[in-house]
């Protein structure tokens, strides 16, 4: 009669006469977490500003936004138009309307007396500011919490019909 074969549970265990594993593997993730946490801790993490402007005649067109942001968090988006002697009638500002697919709104700062858009941008026409040179608006919102890439947009200053001082931006998201 022949015996049985033993079985051990110590029969797939590297011996200790093989040596250690590569420490080099683990130092690298170790390391690499390590990067993520201090930069997430350092606020590298979170929202990015700037400020874009251009110039055309008397009009300076400026727009501060996130160009780098997180879903969640709220961010500036605010225009500020200057008019050198004045406004003279409505100003309108044209906006890339597919931008805002990444924004949770809370309202506009004033609030446009009309708006209108066509399959591209969002048409705003404010009244001109009772006096001085500056229009500033103010976009009210944050990032949703399901907005994943980001967006591009351009920024248009119209009148009479036509666009005067133009301003490309682009908010990037990161996890």
């Amino acid at each position: 009669m022949t015996e049985p074969p033993k079985l051990s549970t110590l029969a797939d265990v590297r011996p200790a006469s093989a040596g250690p594993r590569s420490v080099r593997g683990r130092s690298a993730t170790i390391a690499l977490l390590l990067v993520i946490v201090l930069a997430g801790a350092g606020g590298l993490f979170g929202v990015r500003t700037t400020t874009t402007t251009a110039t055309a005649g008397p009009f300076e067109l400026s727009l501060e936004h996130a160009w780098i942001a997180r879903a969640g968090l709220d961010v500036p988006w605010t225009v500020s138009v200057h008019r050198t002697g004045g406004f003279t009638g409505p100003v309108t500002l044209a906006v890339t309307s597919s931008y805002f697919d990444i924004y949770e709104s809370q309202g506009l700062d004033p609030e446009p007396a009309t708006r209108t858009a066509d399959a591209e941008f969002l048409y705003w026409t404010f009244d001109p500011p009772p006096s001085g040179e500056n229009l500033t608006v103010d976009f009210d919102a944050y990032i949703q919490p399901s907005s994943q890439w980001g967006a591009s947009g351009r920024l248009r200053l119209i009148e009479d019909g036509a666009s005067v001082v133009l301003v490309d931006f682009t908010t990037a998201l990161v996890p």
